[in-house]
């Protein structure tokens, strides 16, 4: 796309955006931002009443999602992605975020197949004998049909939204432009990061826009539980898809979701929880690959029993020194020791903490509170609620990653009690934290960084003695050159400038006095009043000097 072109759709998305928000009642915000220099005047809407649209009061947080969810795909992403942070968002904004519908409008047939055939390079008949008119699911970046290949095989056809790629660059810069004026524009909004944020968002998003990054998650997948006869994972058509389409085997399953489906199937609701709970625990502490978003929508059970996750698209990476961290703090918490989990999040912080003795209490006030509960009272969604509030409140910043992995686990918490009301994670997640606190990395690659440190001393050892060669040469030839330069000395270098100009103007004032006296001692000519003239002329100008120093001195409160 051309940059003029692109310069038109974003102004008139800008429009778009202002003209949503002052429908849902945000006029203060758009003029606290100052926005009406950067759309143009013709998209200004201005007869439009401050919440004119409105047919029942609502809270603010509700009329701030339902403008998201006008605004269309990339605001609700984002709105989801927000509903991830708890450390940055209020509780009353993320129980609203969690509404957002990711459910929209399907587009037509005819553009599913015209996108098809750009993406494939031939006509949809050479590749499929049966093309349906309806998706079985519309989301708001792609859409999912239910097809037949040629071999007679059903298939699940993922399918991008026409345009999708350069509405979500026109959005995400104007999101970028929108964090960088909240900044500019509210200190207090400005200490959460928000062109970062941002940043780390589009970064997510255009991932989960390319289909073909997601096939090689599903395979990655694949290989971690190969075997693992629990878990199934559809096969991928590498040869169809492309970073636009997805062509996976069509698993027909059960939804987790639907319990009363499940025990007719003979299966056990409780059994399967306890499964498939596990089958994240293993991806999140063990492989440190896990799926980011196992919502009940994304789960299906197979008739024997298996899972299968679907929407690869958000997975997250968890390293594992932060495995062996999350095992510490997790423990911490169970076996009630506030020091062990302190040091820990000292460890995970970006930034120093300032008042460790506010966090020290807070975490010693959750321990303390969940030290007459049982290991099955202890629900994990409540406690790492608890933890983001008080790192938020702390000015705490963790890794990205570190919040996505809080999600996955309260996410299939959610699951898990769904399955089986007397379901808990915490008696789930202890083994996994016992192992973890037994298995530090640094231990594990202990002997490695010594052997890689003794080669480096050893490499530093064996130049040295031409690193010192090279400097005497350099000293002798006189190619070395010293500058300093001093920090924080102006005041200083100021203050010492005006001593001495006082202490010269001092001198001369005290030879002025002095040399008048030798004047009038030695009676030279002429005289007033019998007195030498310059003599006394001499002590006069000495009287003005010494009242204007000692006024100077006064007025700058340095007497």
């Amino acid at each position: 796309m051309n940059v003029g072109r692109r310069v038109t759709l974003r102004i008139s998305r800008y429009g778009e955006i202002i003209s949503v928000f002052l429908k849902y009642g945000f006029g203060d915000v758009i003029a606290g931002l100052n926005l009406k220099k950067y759309v143009a005047f013709t998209r200004w809407p201005f007869p439009v009443r401050r919440g004119a649209a409105l047919k029942a009061p609502l809270s603010r947080w509700e009329r701030v999602r339902l403008a998201i969810e006008e605004l269309g795909p990339t605001f609700i992403k984002f709105g989801q992605f927000l509903s991830n942070r708890p450390d940055l968002v209020p509780a009353e904004f993320i129980d609203e975020l969690v509404k957002l519908q990711d459910s929209v409008k399907p587009f037509s047939r005819t553009e599913a197949l015209a996108i098809l055939e750009h993406a494939l390079k031939r006509p949809v008949g050479e590749v499929f004998t049966d093309f349906p008119a309806d998706p079985i699911a519309s989301a708001s970046v792609s859409q999912v049909y239910r097809a037949r290949l040629k071999n007679g095989n059903d298939v699940a056809v993922k399918v991008q939204r026409p345009n999708i790629k350069q509405i979500v660059a026109t959005d995400l810069d104007i999101l970028m432009h929108l964090a960088g004026l909240i900044e500019r524009h509210n200190a207090g909004l400005a200490a959460l990061h928000l062109s970062e944020l941002v940043g780390e968002f589009g970064r997510t998003l255009n991932k989960e826009l390319d289909f073909s990054l997601e096939a090689a998650t599903m395979e990655r997948f694949r290989a971690d539980f190969k075997d693992t006869k629990e878990y199934y994972v559809p096969v991928v058509h590498a040869q169809l898809t492309t970073d636009s389409v997805l062509v996976t085997e069509f698993v027909d399953g059960i939804k987790v979701s639907n319990v009363d489906s499940l025990i007719k199937a003979n299966l056990r609701p409780a059994d399967i929880a306890r499964v498939g709970v596990n089958l994240v625990l293993r991806q999140i502490f063990t492989n440190g690959f896990f799926h980011a978003d196992p919502h009940p929508g994304n789960i299906l059970v197979l008739k024997d029993g298996r899972f299968c996750f679907l929407d690869y698209g958000a997975v997250g990476i968890v390293s594992a020194t932060l495995r062996h961290h999350l095992g510490v703090i997790l423990y911490g918490v169970i076996y009630k020791d506030p020091q062990r989990i302190i040091r820990t999040l000292s460890q995970l912080a970006t930034e120093r903490i300032v008042n460790i003795s506010r966090l020290e209490y807070e975490v010693t006030e959750i321990i303390e509170q969940y030290s007459s509960a049982s290991l099955s009272e202890i629900k994990v969604r409540d406690l790492l609620d608890r933890f983001s509030r008080i790192t938020a409140e702390n000015h705490l910043r963790f890794v990205p990653g570190f919040y996505l992995l809080f999600k996955a686990l309260i996410t299939i918490e959610g699951v898990g009690l769904l399955l089986d009301p007397a379901f808990n994670l915490t008696r789930e997640v202890e083994p996994y934290a016992r192992r973890l606190m037994r298995e530090n990395p640094r231990l594990k690659y202990l002997p490695f960084d010594v052997y890689f440190t003794l080669l480096d001393i050893a490499s530093l050892l064996k130049d040295l003695p031409f690193e010192i060669k090279d400097f005497m040469r350099m000293i002798k030839a006189g190619e070395t050159r010293i500058q300093f330069e001093h920090r924080g000395l102006e005041s200083l270098t100021s203050k010492l400038d005006q001593f001495v100009n006082r202490m010269v103007f001092a001198i001369v004032l005290a030879a002025l006095i002095i040399g008048s006296s030798v004047v009038i001692h030695s009676r030279m000519p002429p005289y007033f009043y019998g007195v030498p003239l310059i003599g006394v002329s001499g002590f006069a100008i000495a009287g003005i000097l010494a009242l204007w120093l000692l006024f100077s001195m006064v007025r700058n409160k340095r007497l």
